[in-house]
């Protein structure tokens, strides 16, 4: 079955656009989306046993898919990666900068070494990979850059190291919004609230229990799904949003504004978006 996107099927026909943690969540469900509507989509991860079950899964439906092994936090291995998809593709049209990952712990307990591996994963990378799109080909042909951050609005208590980057990132692309958009360049990003996603799998009992108990704190009452997030992103790479740069969309069901003078209302009016036929609930949710 076909993605069910809101967007027309031939959106991004004839383009190339990179993917980011292509081979799992929000990554994974992006891709799909994009290939749906035209795109030819350059998967990135480390994992490339990850990168090709994505592959297929595009393919199967009749996408256009290349898979890319990259260690973003790697200078090296981010130039060599951008070089080859413009080898093999022609040229660069977006960039969904999504790959990132971290772990819970309080301040106190975390070491300089866990700190700095958030950071060059979830904001150093970011980076290199939006320079070098920039550098190799948007300079001198233009493009778009979606960079993926998160709800950090108010800190992030147990999660500082990715807060912190996460917020770098979002200043990060406001500078580039500027810096960049003489070459046509428009640079956003999306930032995502509690989503169900693989994600949550990742974390220990602990958190995967805080997890299960954090929708009630949703004013929308209940968690976002991957397709709410590539719909934005999406919207920010297509044509509709060509006079929006160093702008963040939230998709968060309102949990910034949920304030301590307010008592969450329990609702089930707020009814998903399901537009990706492949999404399943995380293990720790059902």
């Amino acid at each position: 079955m076909k993605y069910q996107s809101i967007y027309h099927p031939e959106l991004f026909k004839g383009q190339t656009i990179i993917v980011t943690g292509g081979g799992s969540g929000i990554g994974r469900c992006t891709a799909h989306e994009l290939a749906s509507l035209g795109a030819t989509v350059a998967i990135v991860g480390r994992k490339v046993e990850k990168l090709d079950r994505v592959k297929e899964e595009i393919t199967a439906v009749g996408g256009r898919v290349s898979c890319h092994a990259c260690d973003i936090r790697e200078e090296s291995l981010v130039r060599q990666m951008m070089a080859d998809v413009i080898a093999r593709h022609g040229g660069i049209d977006g960039l969904v900068n999504n790959a990132g990952g971290q772990y819970p712990s309080q301040l106190k307990d975390l070491s300089t070494k866990g700190w700095e591996a958030v950071i060059r994963n979830n904001l150093t990378g970011g980076f290199i990979v939006a320079r070098e799109a920039y550098n190799q080909w948007m300079a001198t042909h233009g493009g778009s850059i979606v960079n993926i951050i998160a709800d950090i609005w108010g800190g992030m208590p147990t999660m500082a190291h990715t807060g912190a980057a996460r917020a770098g990132m979002l200043n990060f692309t406001e500078t580039a919004a500027c810096e960049w958009a003489h070459s046509g360049v428009r640079v956003n990003a999306v930032a995502p609230g509690w989503i169900a996603s693989s994600g949550f799998d990742t974390y220990d009992a602990p958190m995967q229990a805080e997890l299960r108990r954090l929708k009630e704190k949703v004013p929308l009452g209940r968690y976002g799904n991957e397709a709410e997030v590539s719909a934005a992103i999406v919207f920010l790479l297509s044509p509709g949003a060509a006079f929006v740069t160093g702008s963040c969309v939230r998709v968060d069901g309102g949990v910034p504004n949920a304030r301590h003078t307010w008592k969450p209302v329990p609702t089930d009016r707020s009814k998903p978006f399901d537009g990706f036929p492949l999404a399943t609930l995380p293990e720790c949710l059902q």
